[in-house]
C-alpha cells in the first residue's frame, strides 16, 4: 500500500513558537519558528517515509464554524507579530525542501487533512497525520495513524482508547461533552474527561446520553440537561469536515528535489549554522560562494594555539591585547574553592581562532615554565588597565583566583555565562553547552584531560602538552561566544539594560561580598551541635518506644514497614513506583492524628540542621581569613534570584527555634555589630504596582496593615475587629495567591474545607479585582509570547505554558503569575545591593557587606559607623526605584545575625 504523510503545519507553527526561546539572526529578525518547524519537518520526514507528503496550513479569514457560532475561537489572541513575520519565509523554506503546501479558504487545516485522509483511504493508502492537535484523534482508524513529533507519541485506534478512554469513533462525542477551551467551544458545565468517558461507556454515544439524561442525577445531571440545546451546535463545531471541495491530485504531493541554492540562502540569512555545516560543508559546487560574513557564529577552527614559556612571547601577547583593548582570560587551578585555589596556568585570547596557554605551576618538568611573579606582574598590566575589556566565562571565579595573588581588575568586565543567562535563564549556561548551542562546536571535555573518579588528576598533574590545547580552547571559545552573544545583548535594549545595569554591577558587588566573608563562632556551633545530637538521640528513643522496636529513622523502607504494615496507618499518597510515600507533606498530614510521623518530622528537621550547618560550617572556615566564604551564582534561578553554595547561606530555616539559633553563630568582629536590612512585603508591593489594583495601591500608599485590610474584607468586618487568627488567614491568602495557590492548596494550608477556601479566594478577588485581572492577563501574555517580564524588562521564559500535560501547564501558569513579582524583587535587591556597595566605597567606610539572602542585605558594621549606616542604608534601599507604592526597608542590628534580623 502507498503511504501519504499529512502534516498539520498550523499545529507546528504554534508549537515551535511556544517551545523555543526568542531566537534571532544578526539582523535581530525572529527565527525560532522557522527553525522549529523546519526541524520538526526534517525529523518527521526522516522517521516516516512516504510516497506523498503535504504540509497543510490554516487559510486567512473566518471559516464556516464562525457562521455556526460567532464566538468560535473568540478567546484567541491575534497572532503575535514576531510569529506572523516568520510565516512567509517559512513557507519559502518548506517549498525549498521540496514539500507541497495546501490551505483552503473557509475551512481549517483539520478539515483539509480530514478530507485528504478520507480520500486516501478510499484509494487504498495508509495515512500518517503529524500533529499535536487532539481533535484529529477522531480520524484514526485501521488505515489512519496520528504521530506527535515533539513527544514521539504514536496513536492508532488502541492508542486513542488508551489515551482518552474512548475509541476514535467516540472522540467527537467525548470532546463535545467536555468542550474545547482553546477554541472557545463550551461543553457540559463541570463535566471533565472522567465523567465523559463514564457516560460514553455506559450509554454508547451522545444521543443516548441525552436520551437518558433523566437517569443522571445531581448537579452534573442538571448541567447536562441545561446543555442539551447547545450540544448539537458544539458537536458540529468539533466534527472535522471530510468533504472539502479542492481540485488537487495526490500526484501534486510527490516530494520534489530540494532547491539547494534557496536553502543555503535561507540558512545563511537566519544563522542556521548547524544545517549549513551538515548540509553544505562538503559541497564542491559554487553554492557556498554565496555565503556572507553575517552567517551565525560558527566556531573558527584555525586552532592557532600555543604554549607561552618565553618572556618575549608573553610580551607579544600583552602588546596584541593592549592594541585590541580586549582580553579573554581564563585561569586553570587545582581547586574549585576560589579562596584556596592555587593558580596552575592562565590562557589568553584576543581574536577568534588564536589563543595561548601560560603554564605556571605544572608538575610536568619536560617543558619550561615562566616564573610565577613575572607572569603575574604582566597579567596585572592587563587586568588593571581600564581601557582593556576583560572577558571570561564565570569571570568572578578568575577574579578571585588572581586576587589571591594580589592581582586586581579595573575597567570593563564581561561574562559570557551571564550573557547567556540574561538571554534565556531557562537554559544551561556552562561553556560546553553554550559552545554547542551557539557555535555548533564540541569542546574538549575536562574529564578527557584529567580523567574521572578516584583516578582523576588535579590540573597541576596534567602534562603541559595536554593542558595547553584544552586551556587555549577555553579562551578561544569564550571569545567567540562573547562576539556572538554580545550582538544579541546589544540588539535588545531590555536585555542590554538587565545585563549592563544590573547583572554586571552585581557580579562586581558579589565579588566583594564573597571576598569579605562571614565571621562564624566555632564555640557556638560546637555547643549547638552537641545539643542537636542529644535531641536527635532522644527523638530516636521516642520513636522506638512508639514503634515498639528500634529501626533506622532515615530509611524510607523501614519507616514504611513500621507506619503502614505494622501500625496499619492508611497511606495518603504513593510514589511513582506504587509504594506508599513517606515524604514530608505526607508525614505532615499524618502527624495530625498519629504521634510517630510528628517525631519523624522533627528528627528529619534537626538532622538536616546538624548535617548541613553545625557539623559542616566549622570545617568550612578559611584558615587565613578565619571566615566562611560562600559562592553566589547569578546564573541558576530562572527568576533572577541569586543562589548560594558551599555553604548555602540562603536556606538556613527561620521558622524553627533551632534553625534561628544557627544564625546566632554568625557574629560580628570586635567593636562591630551585624546589621540586617530587608524589604518589607516586597512581592505584595510589586503585585500592587503590576496589577494597578486601587485597593492594594491605596492600602500601601496609606501605610495600612495589608493583612488586616484583607482580613476585614474576607471576614466582612472592620479593621479594628480583626482577630490575630483572621489576620493570619489573610496573610496566608495574600502570599498564597501571588504564588498561584488554588482553593485546594489554600484549604490544605489553612486546614479548612475547600468550599470555605474558595469563598475566601472569591472574596479576595472581590476586594482586589485588579489582581484577578493581572493574573488572567499574565497567563494570556505568557501563552501568546512564551515569556513574561519584570518591571525592569528581565525576560522570564515559561516554556511549558502551552503544554498538553495539565500538571505542567498549571505549574507554568502559576509561574507566569509569580515570576514577574519574584523577578522584580530579585532585580530590586540586586540594584539595592549594588547601590549600597557603591555608597560604602564612595564614602571609604570600613563597613563590610557580608551576605545577600533573598530580600535581605547583611552587613558587618564598626560601632563608629553604626549611626550613619542605620540612617542611610534604608534610604538607599527605599529609593533604588520608583514604583506606584513606596518601598520600605526595615533595619535591625545586634551582636549576631539572629539578633539583627
Amino acid at each position: 500500500m502507498k503511504k501519504i504523510l499529512l502534516i498539520d503545519g498550523s499545529s507546528y507553527l504554534y508549537r515551535a513558537y511556544h517551545a523555543l526561546p526568542d531566537l534571532r539572526n544578526q539582523n535581530n529578525e525572529p527565527s525560532g519558528v522557522i527553525y522549529g518547524v523546519l526541524n520538526m519537518l526534517k525529523k518527521t520526514m526522516a522517521e516516516y517515509t512516504s510516497d506523498f507528503v503535504v504540509c497543510v496550513f490554516d487559510a486567512k479569514g473566518k471559516t464556516f464554524r464562525n457562521d455556526i457560532y460567532s464566538d468560535y475561537k473568540a478567546n484567541r489572541p491575534h497572532m503575535p507579530e514576531d510569529l506572523a513575520v516568520q510565516i512567509e519565509p517559512l513557507k519559502k523554506a518548506i517549498h525549498a525542501l521540496g514539500i507541497s503546501m495546501l490551505s483552503i479558504e473557509g475551512v481549517e487545516a483539520d478539515d483539509v487533512i480530514g478530507t485528504l485522509a478520507e480520500d486516501a483511504v478510499k484509494q487504498d493508502m495508509d495515512v500518517i497525520i503529524s500533529t499535536g492537535d487532539k481533535d484529529l484523534a477522531q480520524l484514526v482508524n485501521d488505515n489512519i495513524t496520528l504521530v506527535n513529533t515533539m513527544t514521539n507519541e504514536v496513536l492508532d485506534a488502541e492508542g486513542v482508547l488508551k489515551k482518552f478512554g474512548v475509541p476514535p469513533e467516540q472522540i467527537v462525542d467525548y470532546l463535545t461533552l467536555i468542550g474545547d477551551k482553546a477554541d472557545n467551544i463550551p461543553g457540559v458545565d463541570k463535566v471533565g474527561p472522567k465523567t465523559a468517558v463514564k457516560w460514553l461507556n455506559e450509554f454508547g454515544d451522545l444521543d443516548n446520553i441525552v436520551a437518558n439524561s433523566d437517569q443522571i442525577s445531581g448537579a452534573v445531571g442538571a448541567h447536562l440537561k441545561s446543555a442539551i440545546d447547545w450540544l448539537p451546535t458544539g458537536k458540529s463545531l468539533i466534527t472535522i469536515k471530510k468533504d472539502v471541495e479542492m481540485n488537487v491530485l495526490f500526484d501534486n504531493f510527490l516530494k520534489s528535489e530540494q532547491d539547494k541554492k534557496e536553502l543555503l540562502k535561507i540558512y545563511q540569512h537566519y544563522n542556521f549554522s548547524s544545517w549549513l555545516k551538515k548540509e553544505f560543508e562538503d559541497t564542491d559546487n559554487d553554492l557556498t560562494n554565496t555565503s556572507n560574513s553575517e552567517v551565525q557564529a560558527e566556531f573558527n577552527k584555525n586552532e592557532d594555539y600555543s604554549i607561552v614559556n618565553a618572556e618575549s612571547d608573553l610580551d607579544y601577547w600583552i602588546t596584541q591585547i593592549e592594541q585590541n583593548n580586549l582580553c579573554i582570560l581564563d585561569t586553570e587551578t587545582d581547586s574549585l574553592n576560589f579562596m584556596e585555589a592555587r593558580l596552575v596556568g592562565v590562557s589568553l585570547a584576543y581574536q577568534a581562532g588564536k589563543a595561548c596557554y601560560i603554564p605556571l605551576q605544572h608538575q610536568d618538568m619536560s617543558i619550561p615554565q615562566l616564573p610565577l611573579n613575572l607572569v603575574l606582574n604582566k597579567i596585572k598590566s592587563i587586568t588593571e588597565n581600564e581601557n582593556i575589556t576583560k572577558v571570561g566565562q564565570n569571570i568572578k571565579y578568575d577574579m578571585h583566583v588572581l586576587k589571591n595573588y594580589d592581582v586586581t581588575f579595573k575597567g570593563p568586565i564581561e561574562d559570557t555565562m551571564i550573557m547567556s543567562y540574561v538571554i534565556d535563564s531557562t537554559e544551561s549556561h556552562g561553556m560546553d553547552k553554550l559552545a554547542k548551542k551557539y557555535l555548533d562546536h564540541d569542546c574538549i571535555s575536562f574529564e578527557s584531560v584529567v580523567g574521572k573518579g578516584v583516578k582523576q588528576l588535579t590540573f597541576d598533574q596534567v602534562s603541559i602538552d595536554d593542558a595547553y590545547l584544552y586551556a587555549s580552547e577555553d579562551a578561544d571559545v569564550t571569545l567567540q561566544l562573547y562576539e556572538h552573544l554580545n550582538k544579541k545583548i546589544i540588539a535588545d535594549s531590555k536585555l542590554n539594560y538587565i545585563y549592563k545595569e544590573i547583572e554586571i554591577p552585581s557580579l562586581l558587588t558579589l565579588f566583594c561580598i564573597e571576598r569579605n566573608g562571614v565571621l562564624i563562632s566555632e564555640k557556638i556551633l560546637h555547643d549547638q551541635n552537641q545539643d542537636l545530637g542529644l535531641k536527635i538521640l532522644n527523638l530516636e528513643n521516642e520513636a522506638y518506644q512508639i514503634a515498639e522496636q528500634p529501626f533506622n529513622l532515615s530509611s524510607p523502607k523501614q519507616l514504611r514497614e513500621i507506619l503502614f504494615d505494622k501500625m496499619k496507618i492508611i497511606p495518603t499518597k504513593k510514589t511513582p513506583t506504587g509504594t506508599p510515600s513517606t515524604s514530608e507533606d505526607v508525614l505532615e498530614e499524618l502527624s495530625h492524628d498519629h504521634a510517630l510521623p510528628k517525631v519523624i518530622l522533627e528528627h528529619r528537621s534537626l538532622s538536616k540542621l546538624k548535617n548541613t550547618y553545625t557539623d559542616k560550617l566549622p570545617k568550612m572556615i578559611n584558615l587565613n581569613t578565619k571566615r566562611i566564604h560562600t559562592s553566589y551564582n547569578q546564573a541558576v534561578a530562572i527568576t533572577g534570584r541569586l543562589a548560594s553554595s558551599e555553604p548555602n547561606l540562603q536556606n538556613i530555616p527561620i521558622k524553627t527555634k533551632e534553625g534561628r539559633k544557627v544564625r546566632e553563630a554568625f557574629i560580628a568582629n570586635t567593636d562591630s555589630q551585624i546589621v540586617s536590612c530587608d524589604y518589607s512585603q516586597i512581592e505584595l508591593r510589586i503585585m500592587a504596582h503590576l496589577s494597578k489594583d486601587p485597593g492594594l495601591l491605596d492600602a500601601f500608599n496609606q501605610n495600612e496593615d495589608i493583612h488586616r485590610s484583607t482580613a476585614s474584607a474576607i471576614f466582612n468586618t472592620n479593621d479594628a475587629s480583626v482577630s490575630s487568627e483572621q489576620r493570619r488567614f489573610a496573610k496566608v491568602i495574600n502570599f498564597g495567591l501571588i504564588y498561584g495557590m488554588s482553593a485546594f492548596g489554600l484549604s490544605q494550608t489553612l486546614n479548612i474545607d475547600r468550599n470555605s477556601a474558595k469563598n475566601f479566594i472569591d472574596q479576595y478577588f472581590e476586594k482586589y479585582p485588579g489582581v484577578k485581572n493581572y493574573m488572567d492577563q499574565g497567563k494570556l501574555v505568557a501563552k501568546e509570547q512564551g515569556y513574561v517580564e519584570t518591571v525592569f524588562g528581565r525576560r522570564l521564559w515559561v516554556p511549558l505554558i502551552n503544554s498538553s500535560n495539565g500538571i505542567q501547564r498549571a505549574a507554568a501558569e502559576r509561574a507566569a503569575i509569580n515570576a514577574p513579582m519574584q523577578g522584580t524583587a530579585a532585580d530590586l535587591i540586586k540594584m539595592a545591593m549594588n547601590n549600597v556597595q557603591q555608597w560604602i566605597g564612595d564614602n571609604k567606610l570600613e563597613t563590610l557587606m557580608i551576605m545577600q539572602v533573598h530580600d535581605e542585605l547583611v552587613l558587618e558594621v564598626p560601632n563608629a559607623e553604626l549611626d550613619i549606616i542605620k540612617t542611610e542604608i534604608p534610604k538607599i534601599m527605599s529609593n533604588v526605584a520608583t514604583l506606584d507604592v513606596p518601598l520600605i526597608a526595615d533595619l535591625g542590628s545586634g551582636i549576631n545575625w539572629e539578633e539583627a534580623h
